[in-house]
């Protein structure tokens, strides 16, 4: 038996967890998949989380692309701090209102494996240990990239797990009327 390297356990888990959530996107019917639900949360339909998504995948590609050419990349985006994500999250949902859920989920599966493809061509070494790169700092590659793969696809999997049940729950009311 053998065993799964940390570089592939992470590709695995993002890919498993990346497809979970497209399932219950696809578990939809597709007329119903750009509907938005009544919520008090930010991301009210698949869009806006695949979007945030998205983008989120864009902001590492930068910090990496920026890092690797031997400059410190400013996280979590110029203008932003990390105390100010929310401020951030709620930009990047404003961004995106005029982006269509099938235009939404070619984006995200096309910067997912962009992401995807950047893991690869790294070894577990420079992965996993502190401080390889200047640029994350005392941080390794692992952080960031599972922070914006699997443990953010766990986030949306919830995320859309509330969209779904409510679009169905709606078609199902309307049916018993």
């Amino acid at each position: 038996m053998t065993t799964r390297s940390d570089k592939e356990t992470l590709l695995l888990n993002s890919d498993i967890q990346f497809n979970s959530l497209l399932e219950i996107i696809e578990s939809v019917a597709s007329r119903k998949r750009s509907m938005s639900i009544t919520t008090q949360e930010r991301d009210k339909n698949f869009r806006d989380v695949l979007m945030h998504l998205y983008e989120w995948h864009s902001m590492l590609e930068r910090w990496y692309r920026e890092g690797m050419d031997g400059d410190m990349p400013f996280m979590p985006a110029p203008g932003y701090k990390w105390r100010t994500i929310k401020l951030l999250n709620l930009q990047i949902w404003g961004n995106y209102q005029d982006v269509t859920v099938h235009q939404a989920i070619r984006k995200v599966k096309l910067s997912h494996e962009r992401v995807m493809n950047v893991i690869r061509l790294h070894t577990d070494e420079e992965i996993m240990t502190k401080k390889y790169y200047k640029w994350t700092k005392t941080s390794n590659l692992y952080s960031y990239f599972a922070a914006n793969t699997f443990s953010h696809y766990i986030w949306a999997i919830k995320q859309c797990e509330v969209i779904a049940r409510s679009l169905k729950e709606e078609e199902t009311n309307k049916l018993g009327k």
